[in-house]
């Protein structure tokens, strides 16, 4: 008998062959093998997602179906929970079954033959299950700790823990995973992190805990070769614990039971590339699909993680997610249960300060008394590079970039001038391309130049010893080398830095037990941005920042120390700040849900980007402005807003024309309807006179960067 099999392809985004292409079998395979099947000249991978006997008439079939190259049988299947997550990602973020299916499967298991596979796995048997291993050296729970544990284990969730910075979230997680597998030995965990740079000291405290044959990590910063065996691993279920990045989600794990999303508010939960989803919101998906619990923690939750978990109130049933909340840190047994206090936060008016002024006479003087304490100090400055422009005083010339509409940084190190968003880099002229003036200067500053500014400025200045004061930066020019950001931490954790300068890469997460100042530069340009969501993230971004400082509560006594977040602004009255003085984020919350409610923007309402990329802006918006036109005609078109397209705020990037259109509806489910409803339209377009010079196009789905 001949099997019908229906596949899920890596097919080109928005492809006509569609979501499933069918092929032939002489033997019957379970939905979710894995298999090689030939797709034009090429053998590609798929997944089996339906199989069903063939017609006993050849005839019936119009076209022959091609034939199933081969199997990689070896492989248990990937399980229905697994299929039913990627068919509900593609669906609601507006991609093809088979680019999700495929861009989950770690990279390396394309290429391997049934053979390889066989002998891959064979290695992994010899390698065995670990089972998870008890640490009784484990810190005695906080009474908040303990309350948000027990609710933890009596009740269903989803859970929002609510936690100040060294609140103890994570000892929170650790016992949330060790009860787990207390209760069921093969159960596994899921344990999310925003960025790779948290992964492995988060990792060391879970191997520490469960021992680190129990614990794997997936992550793109993992060669193809560890992946594909963290991945077999999660998937052949060895692995108990997966710390992971947003593609974690996606991991094949049979036994699933708790999921975490660690700084559930962090934007890099959403994807920019392909297919464009939140993981944070699929974990919450997965986790009422597949049975599991489902753990959100911040200090500063997303505002729609903190609608969601609102009490109920009259006329009210409330919120879908039950609310945690930890406001205290965690009190020191070593100092006599003393608790860690919140920093205070102090504002310098700029206004107030002589022209072009980086550090304030008084910033100075508390960063000075540190070092003479012998303690840390953290400068943040959430722009890397030398300065943002090159520029000549005499004709105006500034290094823009040929491709961009957007200035090549200047970096000093190497003396370059590179283009963030499109990687085109250069030498640094020895006069002004434009008139020949040899006096061109560099206009801004980012943390390399204020990295300089500081050993100027500090360069009389000598710790406690005599020698000099010691600085180090951090940020994604300093950390390119493998191993270098890992390097950079440990001299900060063992002491051997004075004053840390970095971007956002050191403002959360790290634990680092003698900084008691954080001083945050220029934080301005958020307060006043376009994009409605930029206050939410400045003052999560800031919070974490603070929550650097004075973490050890032992330490700070015993120097009669205090923890302190300075901020140098130009708008020390804004509302923003006052919060976050208090360190208040309900009443930062509450503020911006009530202007958000009047605007009716998310998460009172539900937003799509239209995207489309071309030679020119012209016809990029004219693509966007059709497809907005024909959709008219669709039943949910009378429910949702079209706005008109505009460029997006770096318009051009290597060479291609950036263009958007804001689609939005009270109503999630008419938003996807016309979402869907307006993809064949798409389609049309782009073979019509409309579509010529259109590179590409897409949909964001609930976006985080309008």
């Amino acid at each position: 008998m001949t099997w019908r099999l229906e596949i899920a392809l890596q097919t080109p985004a928005h492809s006509a062959l569609g979501d499933l292409l069918s092929y032939a079998s002489a033997e019957p395979l379970a939905a979710g093998t894995l298999v090689r099947v030939p797709l034009g000249r090429r053998e590609v991978m798929g997944v089996v997602w339906a199989a069903e006997a063939a017609a006993p008439d050849p005839q019936a079939e119009k076209v022959a179906l091609r034939e199933v190259a081969g199997a990689l049988d070896a492989l248990p299947p990937l399980n229905a929970a697994w299929r039913d997550l990627v068919s509900f990602a593609a669906r609601y973020y507006q991609r093809s079954l088979g680019e999700v299916a495929l861009a989950a499967l770690p990279p390396q298991l394309r290429d391997l033959s049934a053979v390889q596979l066989a002998r891959r796995l064979k290695r992994q048997d010899t390698a065995g299950a670990q089972p998870p291993v008890a640490d009784q050296s484990a810190p005695t729970p906080s009474a908040e700790q303990a309350q948000a544990l027990a609710r933890v284990a009596a009740e269903p969730g989803p859970f929002l823990l609510f936690g100040s910075t060294g609140s103890g979230k994570t000892e929170v997680y650790l016992r949330a995973v060790a009860s787990l597998l207390e209760r069921d030995p093969q159960a596994q965990a899921l344990v999310m992190v925003p960025e790779i740079n948290l992964t492995p000291q988060l990792e060391a405290r879970f191997a520490q805990r469960f021992g680190a044959g129990a614990v794997v990590s997936l992550h793109s910063g993992m060669t193809n070769p560890q992946r594909l065996a963290s991945w077999l691993a999660a998937h052949l279920g060895t692995a108990r614990i997966v710390l992971g990045t947003r593609m974690a989600v996606f991991a094949s794990m049979p036994r699933l039971s708790l999921i975490v999303v660690d700084e559930e508010h962090d934007p890099s939960y959403k994807q920019q590339e392909g297919a464009r989803y939140s993981a944070r919101d699929l974990a919450v998906w997965r986790g009422r699909r597949e049975g599991a619990k489902v753990l959100l923690g911040s200090a500063t939750p997303s505002l729609e993680s903190w609608q969601q978990s609102r009490p109920p109130s009259e006329g009210d049933a409330g919120g879908r997610y039950a609310r945690l909340e930890m406001p205290s840190r965690i009190r020191d047994p070593d100092n006599g249960g003393a608790e860690a206090a919140l920093p205070g936060v102090r504002l310098v008016d700029m206004n107030l300060q002589p022209p072009k002024t980086v550090l304030s006479a008084a910033l100075m003087d508390a960063i000075g008394q540190r070092i003479a304490r012998g303690e840390q100090s953290m400068v943040f400055l959430n722009r890397r590079g030398y300065a943002p422009v090159l520029a000549c005083g005499d004709c105006g010339w500034k290094s823009e970039c040929p491709h961009c509409s957007a200035y090549r940084v200047f970096h000093k190190i190497d003396r370059s001038l590179r283009c963030h968003h499109c990687g085109f880099a250069e030498r640094v002229p020895r006069a002004c391309p434009s008139c020949g003036n040899l006096d061109i200067a560099p206009i801004g500053r980012g943390t390399e130049r204020l990295e300089e500014h500081l050993a100027e400025l500090f360069e009389p200045v000598r710790r406690p010893d005599g020698s000099p004061v010691r600085i180090a930066r951090i940020d994604a020019d300093s950390t390119r080398k493998q191993g270098a950001l890992e390097q950079q931490l440990a001299a900060v954790h063992a002491g051997e830095v004075d004053i840390l300068v970095g971007t956002q890469m050191i403002a959360k997460g790290h634990d680092f037990r003698r900084i008691t100042l954080v001083a945050a530069l220029n934080p301005d340009g958020a307060l006043f941005s376009s994009d409605f969501r930029a206050p939410e993230r400045l003052f999560s971004l800031l919070m974490q920042a603070a929550g650097r400082a004075g973490r050890d509560a032992a330490y700070l006594a015993a120097q009669g120390s205090t923890a302190q977040m300075w901020i140098q602004t130009h708008h020390p009255q804004h509302p923003l700040f006052a919060a976050l003085a208090e360190h208040d984020y309900p009443a930062f919350a509450a503020q911006e849900l009530d202007e958000r409610r009047a605007a009716g923007m998310p998460p009172f309402a539900f937003q799509a980007l239209l995207r489309a990329d071309a030679r020119t802006q012209d016809v990029a918006q004219a693509f966007l402005q059709a497809a907005a036109e024909s959709a008219q005609a669709l039943q949910e078109a009378a429910q949702v807003s079209c706005y008109p397209a505009v460029p997006l705020a770096i318009q051009r990037v290597a060479n291609v024309e950036r263009a958007q259109m804001l689609v939005e509806s009270g109503s999630r489910a008419a938003l996807q309807r016309f979402l869907a409803g307006t993809l064949p339209t798409l389609h049309a377009l782009r073979q019509a006179p409309v579509g010529k010079g259109v590179i590409r196009w897409l949909v964001d789905v609930d976006p985080q960067a309008i």
